[in-house]
């Protein structure tokens, strides 16, 4: 079962090792990001920062999804971790099981206006957020568990 997929440029830090996946009641989280996937000293760091009630994998955003498909993951309470929104895009795009996605930190870039805060988004991730709020998909703002649930879409408007 996919708890939430959570966009987080920092990927897994304490913020979600801890609080976000002691929130979902999490025991697997799972890295999508392509150069992540393919990093053995990035892989490692994050394997320090890795709750001990939870077990950590590294995929790319196919195999993350190809995974999902293949009811491997069913047996988890499984936390989706992505660097940035289009890895959010791609996966969710691929995965109808994602219901949730939250925009917790998208760093500053070209041509990036800032919606919240640590947020900003392009012009064409505002088009791949809105385009997964269309299909269904709920995409919320939020940096902290506790945090009010704000929706993408009234930020934007």
């Amino acid at each position: 079962m996919i708890t939430m997929t959570r966009i987080d440029y920092r990927l897994l830090h304490g913020q979600v090792a801890f609080a976000w996946t002691n929130n979902l009641s999490a025991n697997a989280i799972l890295i999508a990001n392509d150069e992540v996937a393919n990093d053995v000293f990035r892989k490692k760091t994050f394997q320090l920062a890795k709750p001990d009630n939870a077990k950590l994998i590294f995929k790319t955003i196919e195999d993350s999804a190809k995974a999902i498909a293949s009811g491997v993951t069913d047996k988890y309470r499984v936390f989706i971790v992505v660097e940035t929104i289009t890895d959010a895009y791609r996966l969710a795009m691929k995965v109808p099981e994602i219901k949730v996605v939250d925009l917790g930190l998208a760093n500053d870039k070209d041509g990036a206006i800032n919606i919240a805060k640590s947020v900003y988004v392009t012009k064409k991730e505002i088009k791949q957020l809105t385009e997964l709020e269309d299909k269904g998909v709920q995409v919320l703002v939020k940096q902290a568990p506790g945090d009010s649930d704000i929706e993408f879409s009234s930020l934007i408007k």
